[in-house]
């Protein structure tokens, strides 16, 4: 509980300062003058004013947000001799320019999130299948599991060197939430030196950007040899006879793959809510075996499973994947660019309905999100990190009044017009995007709390 809310506090306050650091430096070099920089709301808990400086620094006690304060006539009088220093008589390519700050500082901080783990390097799972599930597209494609995937790509498009498992699970996830078919060069034992797959991705629905969205597909995780460890005294395991090290080959008359096939074997091996027992066929040190295991039946959830007591499956192959610098560059530069369009894709299906709105996550997901992806290393914490920063820049550009693409939007039909909105107009605008944001924030606090409590 702890690192969740120190990893959520952490993650809330640096984006917010970035963001809100954006706007404040173009201010300055803008030659604006600005009152106060606060990270959060409320009562100020800690405040200084550095020598020689025109603005007080905040952090205040609600830290779901932060504003920079600048000099406007439109706020508070402003004296004749500083008006060249408020905001609203600038020149509309500054207040452009101040106002985007915010959202690209967001922007520009995943891209050196996403290339700084490049640079650093990562243990990342090996790019192999595991066995997929049943009806799934990857079945009806021709995978059987253990195939290592070399290249990937959209259909009709060029095909991409791939160096680990996550960049399977990020084709994928764009192929779908895209509606693109990918295009798999594989290698595996059912393939000799190789093979073209074609996942028809464009065949299934994919509102909704969850695990039932990969189980569809087929491919849930990497590959893992069949192995049992780890083996509770006077469990199932333990009563048919199994020891650490032993290597499924056969259940019932099923051919095992993989670990994930075994346990999802195990887990379905309860009959009118009772543990169906199977003939196993192992592997122990080179000798082939049979044991008869019977599975303990356990709740999880609504459902009846079946459990046996062991760690069931080994640790996937692991790949080191880094990048030079230019390189490392590069990709954060890549990866940004996507996952900003694939952001901006769902956000506009979502609109017209052809996405789910329990896509929208709000406060308790992140924070969820923010505390397990610390408790499994500072990598997956950082690109955690790049991940949020991108959200928050795209949703921060959305024409919402309220928000920073909300005034770009007023700029534009300045620009356009040559004259501002009207105060009338800007009024009538303001309440309608306080409405459409508070509706959001409303249904994603409602999904939060179908998540983790539902």
């Amino acid at each position: 509980m702890m690192l969740t809310l120190a990893a959520f506090v952490l993650a809330l306050g640096l984006l917010i300062a970035v963001h809100e650091y954006g706007h404040y430096r173009m201010a300055v070099a803008c030659g604006v003058k600005v009152l106060r920089f606060s990270i959060g709301f409320g009562k100020p808990l800690i405040r200084w004013q550095p020598k020689g400086s025109a603005t007080e620094f905040v952090i205040a006690a609600f830290p779901l947000g932060g504003f920079v304060k600048m000099l406007d006539e439109r706020e508070a009088p402003v004296a004749d001799a500083e008006r060249h220093l408020a905001f609203n008589t600038q020149p509309l390519r500054s207040r452009v320019a101040i106002v985007a700050a915010g959202p690209v500082a967001n922007l520009l901080l995943a891209v050196v999130l996403y290339a700084a783990v490049n640079w650093s390097g990562m243990q990342l799972p090996a790019p192999i299948l595991a066995r997929p599930d049943a009806g799934s597209i990857a079945e009806h494609a021709g995978l059987f599991g253990g195939e290592r995937i070399q290249r990937a790509g959209f259909d009709g498009g060029q095909l991409q060197d791939v160096e680990s498992f996550e960049d399977i699970r990020w084709f994928l996830t764009r192929g779908a939430l895209e509606g693109q078919d990918v295009r798999l060069l594989v290698t595996g034992p059912a393939r000799g030196t190789g093979g073209d797959v074609l996942l028809k991705l464009s065949d299934i629905d994919a509102s909704e950007a969850n695990a039932d969205l990969f189980r569809k597909i087929g491919v849930v995780g990497p590959f893992t040899r069949p192995v049992i460890g780890e083996i509770v005294v006077g469990a199932a395991a333990d009563k048919a006879g199994l020891r650490d090290g032993d290597v499924v080959r056969q259940v019932g008359s099923v051919p095992v793959v993989d670990g994930q096939q075994l346990r999802q074997l195990i887990r379905s091996s309860v009959l009118n809510g009772q543990a169906v027992p199977a003939v196993w066929k192992i592997t122990r040190a080179g000798t082939e075996l049979e044991v008869t295991v019977t599975p303990e039946t356990r709740q999880d959830g609504a459902l009846l499973v079946g459990r046996i007591g062991a760690y069931v499956g080994a640790l996937p192959e692991l790949v080191t994947v880094k990048y030079g610098a230019a390189d490392g560059l590069w990709r954060g530069m890549v990866r940004t660019w996507d996952v900003s369009v694939l952001t901006l894709r769902m956000m506009g299906k979502m609109v017209i309905g052809e996405a789910s709105l329990k896509n929208l996550s709000g406060p308790l997901t992140i924070a969820d999100y923010a505390g397990k992806s610390a408790g499994m290393g500072l990598t997956q914490y950082l690109l955690f990190l790049a991940l949020i920063s991108v959200s928050l820049g795209v949703l921060n550009l959305l024409p919402l009044p309220v928000l920073d693409g909300g005034h770009l939007m007023y700029y534009l039909w300045e620009g356009i017009m040559g004259k501002p909105v009207s105060d009338a107009w800007m009024e009538r605008l303001q309440r309608g995007g306080v409405a459409v944001l508070l509706a959001m924030m409303s249904i994603a606090l409602f999904n939060d709390i179908t998540r983790l409590f539902g």
